[in-house]
């Protein structure tokens, strides 16, 4: 067969745009196709604009603690549609940058829908052209959860619309538990907003360290942001004074929008797979080995799409190495796989949480002897504004081998600090290493190299 490319890229995102650029620039022959913006959902309707939302909402907070600092703060108001503007401006920026990104590397760039009418076979939807690619990358992401079963769902939101609402919701109603939904609860609570959290769970942001989720939803309590937990939707009715979400337990909870967060499905509808014969996993996404290859040899799979972990480095990272292991040789470059321990996050609440490596529970469950060491302690900056956060960092320790196992903080500038920590755990860092470096002082991180006195010890019988 003879082939019109030597890549196809179906999906714009992260993974799609990275695997293309890096393709093409080991001199191949390259096509990419997406059907609603470059950048994908990280860029356009994601971390990227969420970012900008969170720091919009932190400027309430130094407004008010600049008094502790002898400053004279006068009457201050938020423009929300502002916000909205200049959101659209810099997010349109850093797409003309991914399309000149991909034009300049040679990447042939189609805005349509593409999808697979057979193994080597992808149709352009906007012309009906068949593009016969001789290996195929699908990078088309996940998309928001909906219980369409749920009378009055019409009216609800998801993180695909509430960055561009035409108002700002005075009373916003977050449904979910995890960071996305956690993460919107806080950007609303401090630009203004009432905002109440229901979750079905007995505590939100499920998988993280415990110490973590505690210590956010205290600082949460303190904002005022309620919980309802235990509980989730009944139906949503819609009247003169907003949205009532009615839940299972019978609470009436009224708002002006209601926003669901209730995790995120891989985005494999309609995309023509079963024509290919690529199969799925049991969870709905697309099984992939630890080269992103599907069962079929020449089609591969990235990203969110694959339900591995769900973040837009990994995604990147994983494309980056589909290219060089198809096209590398010719720079001389060898078949790598993306190793997927030990990846260090965030989450963009305030206070923020960064963490890397292994919970607490995972630690226990999983080494035979767990040192811990934690510290809690107001940060410098709260002496004087008259703010009660604290900051918590914690770490786990194999006692056998002195290896550090999991990091974990809460706090300003936990992202900052946890990614150059997670440096030290992807070498193998043990707690001798930490001790034996020179802390910087006055700074919060100095923390992490001072704990020297354990906290408790885990032993498994």
């Amino acid at each position: 067969m003879e082939f019109d490319v030597d890549l196809f890229v179906i999906g714009g995102g992260s993974g799609g745009v990275r695997a293309a650029r890096i393709a093409a620039g080991h001199g191949a022959k390259v096509m990419l196709a997406e059907e609603f913006r470059v950048g994908g959902t990280c860029v356009i309707r994601g971390c990227v604009p969420k970012k900008l939302y969170v720091l919009a909402g932190r400027f309430a907070r130094d407004f008010r603690e600049a008094r502790g600092f002898g400053w004279s703060v006068g009457e201050t108001a938020h423009d929300w549609n502002r916000l909205v503007a200049a959101k659209e401006a810099e997010i349109t920026r850093l797409e003309g940058l991914y399309e000149k990104g991909q034009a300049g590397a040679g990447v042939t760039v189609i805005k349509s829908r593409a999808v697979l009418e057979g193994p080597h076979e992808v149709r352009i939807v906007s012309d009906n052209r068949i593009i016969r690619a001789k290996n195929i990358l699908i990078a088309t992401g996940g998309r928001p959860n909906l219980d369409e079963n749920l009378p009055g769902v019409e009216h609800v939101i998801t993180s695909n619309e509430v960055f561009d609402l035409a108002e700002f919701p005075r009373r916003i109603l977050i449904a979910g538990g995890g960071y996305i939904a956690l993460e919107f609860a806080g950007i609303f609570c401090d630009l203004g907003a009432e905002v109440t959290v229901i979750y079905r769970g007995e505590k939100p942001l499920r998988g993280f360290d415990d110490d973590l989720r505690d210590g956010l939803i205290d600082a949460y309590d303190k904002a005022g942001i309620r919980f309802v937990l235990g509980d989730t939707f009944r139906a949503i009715e819609k009247g003169s004074d907003g949205l009532t979400g009615i839940t299972k337990k019978g609470e009436r909870l009224v708002a002006d929008q209601i926003l669901f967060a209730i995790g995120r499905a891989p985005n494999v509808e309609g995309l023509g797979l079963e024509k290919a014969g690529v199969i799925l996993a049991s969870d709905g996404a697309i099984a992939v080995d630890s080269a992103s290859r599907t069962n079929i040899a020449h089609i591969f799979a990235v990203g969110d799409v694959t339900n591995r972990v769900n973040l837009t480095p990994v995604a990147i990272r994983e494309g980056h190495a589909v290219a060089d292991t198809l096209f590398g040789a010719t720079k001389g470059i060898a078949p790598w796989q993306v190793d997927h321990a030990n990846i260090p996050t965030a989450v963009f609440t305030t206070p923020e949480l960064g963490t890397v490596g292994l919970t607490e529970a995972e630690a226990r469950a999983s080494f035979r002897i767990v040192d811990l060491y934690k510290t809690s302690f107001r940060a410098m900056k709260a002496t004087l504004s008259g703010s009660d956060d604290r900051v918590m960092m914690k770490l786990l320790v194999d006692a056998e081998t002195d290896r550090i196992l999991g990091c974990h903080i809460l706090g300003e500038g936990a992202a900052e600090m946890i990614q150059l920590v997670g440096i030290a755990i992807k070498m193998g860092a043990t707690k001798r290493d930490f001790d034996a470096t020179m802390a910087l002082h006055p700074s919060t991180a100095e923390e992490l190299v001072t704990m020297r006195t354990r906290t408790a010890r885990f032993e498994r019988a």
